[in-house]
């Protein structure tokens, strides 16, 4: 590249880059050059870095070319200067243009294509790196124009060019329709591959376009066929449905995919099932879910407590335990989360007899129940009629310090004067006053209100109690 027949005054807005000296080791030859080269009083470059006495090597000259990202007109320079000297490579050529490129200075870009053409080091290295530029610009007419005089320049066009050139497409918003424009009109001359249909497939993925991901998904499997070697394409294919709210579509894939032997892996099921478990979709999940561990797919802990989690939000009490029950055969050991969600979904759905069975469970296994948790367990228990294990729980937080008790105190106060058990009421009443827990004034109002019902005997319990209470 002639670096005088360079127009070094254009006036263009250039796109950011980070600073390479932020990002990596930087050799104090090439820091030094660097800094020489982007001096803005800087008049006779070309002299001041050859005082300098450093020789232009190889990686010293891809080092500072990495570094000059935003000083295109440096770069320029420098390339020159040391090609004064030393031959340049072709890694340094091709560095070259991408940062011509990258910084909109097309003219000067292919003149180095056009070097480097004459001393026999193009590569398709370097047509992806224009791609690029190009479409980072948003030219994309100028991008797929690069790759028809491809062969002008004696480099092959092939399925491998049409995938980088499909790639720099579909990296940009929103323009996985320009790939296709361009995958329709090549696809004749340049058969695709399994990597063609997975770049176009990622794309409708981006952009969740479910329509365009069914045609394209079922041109390749025409055109390629089923080969487990494609999970790329397989996981952006159902992803894009399950996430378009198809996913009863994508269940129907899978099954067809397992007798293909395509599942794809782990990572597509957590992926999915965590989008449905957020639309509280189970009777998708279900079936995916199946599909997964009928494959030999161990789920892992995760996946185990956002399917419990599922069951417990539908109420269906019933699977979340036949999962707890299978998780630990599978590797997958139920933590704190776990035992927590079926808690509520119990003390939900008033399953009085398994409330206080599942809370012995839980505290065996060192993950005992909040202390929202508790109260809510409490307050089901002694309206469930199984009173005695409500105080069980509450001797449980007590003695564990389940901090903060109030609510749990609360609860078990209004649950026992319900019951009309105003003795246990006010022993109860004493000890949490003794330990200095907060009765509520609208439980001590119920209290009033039922100690009143027993007659003056009970009217003169409450006035012990409310004197307590209003005690500093």
């Amino acid at each position: 590249m002639e670096a005088a027949a360079v127009n070094t005054n254009r006036k263009t807005s250039k796109p950011q880059f980070e600073s390479s000296f932020d990002s990596q080791d930087i050799s104090p030859s090439a820091r030094l050059l660097f800094e020489i080269i982007t001096r803005p009083s800087s008049h006779d470059i070309e002299s001041a870095l050859s005082s300098t006495g450093i020789p232009p090597t190889h990686d010293i000259v891809h080092e500072v070319l990495k570094l000059c990202h935003e000083n295109a007109t440096s770069a320029i320079a420098f390339f020159r200067w040391a090609g004064r000297t030393h031959k340049l490579t072709s890694y340094a050529w091709n560095l070259m243009v991408d940062l011509l490129g990258k910084n909109w200075m097309y003219e000067p870009m292919w003149d180095a294509v056009r070097t480097m053409k004459q001393e026999d080091m193009l590569s398709m290295a370097t047509f992806v790196s224009v791609f690029g530029s190009y479409c980072m610009a948003g030219k994309f007419n100028e991008a797929i124009k690069s790759f028809y005089v491809m062969d002008k320049y004696g480099v092959q066009q092939d399925v491998v060019v049409v995938n980088s050139l499909l790639t720099a497409i579909c990296h940009e918003e929103n323009q996985t329709a320009k790939a296709l424009e361009f995958f329709d009109k090549i696809k004749l001359k340049i058969p695709p591959n399994a990597d063609t249909f997975a770049i176009l497939l990622e794309g409708w993925e981006k952009e969740g376009d479910v329509a365009k991901a069914k045609t394209t998904f079922g041109e390749m499997v025409i055109k390629v066929g089923w080969s487990p070697e494609n999970m790329s394409a397989y996981d952006s294919f159902l992803t894009t449905l399950v996430r378009g709210s198809q996913a009863g579509e994508a269940v129907k894939f899978l099954r067809v995919m397992k007798g293909k032997n395509c599942l794809p892996g782990l990572k597509f099921f957590s992926n999915a099932l965590d989008m449905l478990v957020k639309q509280n979709d189970s009777t998708h999940a279900i079936p995916l879910w199946d599909i997964m561990v009928g494959s030999g797919l161990l789920p892992n802990l995760i996946m185990y407590n956002a399917m419990i989690g599922l069951h417990c939000n539908n109420n269906d009490v019933d699977n979340a335990f036949r999962l707890l029950d299978e998780m630990v055969f599978n590797g997958a050991f139920p933590d704190f989360l776990t035992f927590n969600l079926i808690f509520r979904c119990l003390i939900k759905n008033k399953k009085v007899h398994r409330v206080g069975k599942f809370f012995y469970e839980m505290i065996k296994n060192e993950s005992p129940p909040t202390h929202f948790d508790c109260s809510a367990a409490i307050m089901t228990l002694i309206d469930g009629g199984d009173p005695e294990m409500a105080i069980e729980i509450w001797n449980y937080i007590v003695e564990n310090h389940v901090l903060p008790l109030d609510g749990s105190a609360n609860a078990l106060l209004i649950g026992f004067c319900n019951l009309g058990r105003m003795s246990q009421v006010r022993r109860f009443a004493e000890d949490m006053l003794d330990r200095r827990i907060n009765i509520y004034e609208s439980t001590m109002k119920k209290l009033k209100d039922s100690f009143d019902k027993t007659g003056r005997h009970g009217r003169d319990k409450y006035d012990c109690l409310i004197r307590r209470w209003k005690a500093p």
